[in-house]
């Protein structure tokens, strides 16, 4: 084909009549994705009088419903089928004015090639030619090239809007039986204003993605807020059905390199493109963004060729055994179970694959996200045995290897803590928790969350710190059960055998006002052993506190009571305490180094076989004594 110049290529134009009076009764007419819709045929279609645009298939896999109204199909001239149920077919779905197919998007392909979905007639919407006479298909690959394959029909609707994208998108003028111009913009979406729940979501989901992942993205206030906390990572990737603002901030930002992937390096991967007019105008002819068709972009095999693929869905409500309910509605683009399951199946092939589900604790109707059941929810997702992580703007937890009522009770913490008693209540209520669980409103009030920090040990080792939580009950157990009997009698100044969960849930439930307690845990995050835990108790008639540690003696010898001696020193003069108490036998030497090491003044008695400390925050160490100083003589 010789180049074509723009009066060339405007010659091949046509009167949109004429395309249209091909179309007959009976038709399934095959139609552009999304905000890829060619919307000036669709338009023309619907307001159309024309005897033979009747009882027509509109095929598409997400209408957005602005072009395709829910009102011209209650006219009965056209039924539309989707793959997808979100956005605003939901309801029509519902009523019964649109016909939904269920299928993992993977397999669309094959629906249309083996003609399981008959397409007669396919309207795509199509760039300019370019002089070597080939078209892209834009912001929306999809399964578009398979239906113009099939198609008897075949109508490019040109729109000079629409960015000239790479990949599998050029198509040759050949292709097409008739060219149109579109007299309308694609479909644009403003982006989502920044929310202050979301924004805290997002920054418990970013702490689960290290650098070098690879990400899926879709739309709406969880993935806006979470480019802005991922900013600073290094080395992402993308492998995600779609390309948003938010990923555009992203890679604009150097964050993402796309080094790391298996699947197209040194690309951002994705079907569609969706948002603003400048995320339009910065896809045009952008090397760094690869567009293919839906079986590769949702392919579990390739998406798990990726290391450390990270997959993060917003979820709509959560219960306490770990079942999710996706969302539905406006605003739901690819977080539907026919489209999770794929790139959750993708995630668990990943070699370090996760798969995150965030949301708020509460609704904006001010109600639970977070409920004993979904049984009754809309759009549940039946794959909670798999379900890795859940997310909201008080923590995450991993459910691995928890039994239900762990699941129940990690759930129950990162709900609203005005909703935990009930929470609490009604899992007793159904036996999932014990009987005597014990439930203290000021733990969840009153929770530090801010005194999270990771410290690297000698070796190397990093070992995070946080408050301690009611769901540790068990790894304090294990904890204790690891001790010899000389490291508990230190702990106790008793031999104590068991520690069963009527003492020990006592132990690990904390009003935060009169106790402190911090942990420190080794191992992958969300999923970490305890091995050590300190506290304060404070006096009940003075600002002072007892202060206790205990570490595992794998980890002895290490300096991690040394940085707990020092942490807790920290936050007990940020209470505005006057100073610490403490009791250690006079054979534990492991202990007193530790005070000895720290930088505070310790005034000791030793009074039958215990050393009773005395350690004011206010007298600071004499350099010519040093910080341990004996007051009995």
């Amino acid at each position: 084909m010789p180049p074509l110049s723009r009066e060339s290529w405007r010659r091949l134009v046509v009167p949109i009549s004429q395309p249209l009076s091909r179309i007959r009764p009976g038709m399934s007419i095959f139609l552009g994705t999304g905000a890829a819709e060619p919307r000036t045929l669709v338009r023309h279609l619907m307001d159309s009088n024309a005897p033979n645009l009747a009882d027509l298939e509109l095929i598409q896999l997400v209408s957005f419903g602005d072009a395709i109204s829910i009102d011209a199909l209650k006219s009965q001239r056209f039924r539309l089928k989707t793959f997808f149920s979100g956005w605003v077919s939901e309801d029509a779905i519902t009523e019964g004015q649109v016909d939904l197919i269920p299928s993992r998007f993977s397999w669309l392909p094959d629906l249309i090639e083996s003609d399981r979905v008959h397409v007669d007639a396919a309207f795509v919407q199509i760039t300019p030619p370019n002089e070597a006479g080939y078209c892209s298909l834009g912001i929306a690959v999809d399964i578009a090239a398979l239906a113009m394959d099939k198609a008897s029909v075949v109508v490019g609707e040109i729109n000079p809007w629409i960015p000239q994208t790479f990949g599998d998108t050029f198509v040759p003028v050949s292709r097409f039986d008739y060219l149109v111009e579109s007299s309308d913009p694609p479909h644009y979406l403003t982006r989502w204003p920044q929310n202050p729940i979301f924004d805290r979501v997002a920054a418990n989901v970013a702490e689960l993605i290290p650098d070098g992942a690879c990400i899926a993205f879709s739309i709406g206030p969880l993935y806006e807020a979470l480019s802005r906390h991922l900013s600073q990572r290094r080395d992402l990737g993308v492998h995600s059905p779609l390309f948003t603002d938010a990923l555009m901030d992203l890679v604009r930002s150097g964050t993402v390199s796309n080094r790391r992937k298996a699947v197209h390096p040194g690309k951002s991967l994705a079907s569609y493109a969706l948002g603003t007019p400048l995320l339009m105008e910065w896809l045009n002819r952008n090397p760094l963004v690869e567009f293919q068709r839906v079986d590769r972009v949702f392919d579990p095999v390739q998406i798990g060729r990726n290391p450390q693929f990270v997959a993060v869905f917003p979820a709509r409500r959560v219960d306490l055994a770990g079942r999710i309910a996706l969302q539905i509605g406006k605003g739901n683009i690819a977080t539907g179970p026919a489209e999770v399951v794929d790139i959750f199946r993708g995630a668990e092939l990943s070699q370090g694959g996760r798969t995150l589900f965030a949301l708020p604790s509460r609704g904006p109707d001010g109600k639970t996200n977070i409920v004993i059941s979904t049984d009754d929810t809309p759009n549940r997702l039946g794959l909670h045995e798999s379900v890795d992580r859940i997310i909201t703007e008080y923590g995450s937890v991993s459910l691995r290897g928890l039994t239900l009522r762990e699941r129940a009770q990690a759930i129950i913490e990162i709900a609203h803590p005005d909703d935990r008693r009930n929470l609490v209540e009604q899992a007793k209520a159904r036996k999932i928790l014990y009987a005597d669980q014990i439930f203290l409103a000021e733990s969840g009030l009153y929770y530090p969350g801010g005194l999270a920090v990771t410290h690297r040990l000698k070796g190397g080792q990093e070992v995070r710190f946080r408050g301690i939580r009611p769901s540790d009950e068990e790894e304090m157990r294990r904890l204790f059960y690891r001790f010899s009997n000389e490291s508990v009698y230190y702990r106790y100044f008793s031999t104590v055998r068991t520690m069963p969960h009527t003492r020990m849930q006592a132990y690990v439930n904390v009003d935060w006002r009169s106790t402190l307690s911090v942990v420190g845990l080794v191992g992958e995050p969300g999923r970490g052993h305890i091995i050590a835990e300190a506290r304060y108790i404070i006096e009940p008639d003075r600002p002072w506190a007892e202060i206790v540690f205990v570490v595992d003696e794998a980890y002895q010898g290490l300096g991690i009571g040394t940085f707990l001696y020092g942490m807790l020193a920290r936050l007990a003069k940020e209470q505005g305490l006057k100073g610490f108490l403490a009791q250690v036998l006079f054979s534990n030497i492991g202990m007193m180094k530790v005070f000895r090491r720290g930088d505070l003044l310790v005034k000791v008695r030793l009074e039958g076989g215990e050393y009773e400390l005395t350690i004011p925050f206010d007298e600071p160490p004499s350099p010519s004594v040093g910080n341990v100083i004996r007051v009995d003589g």
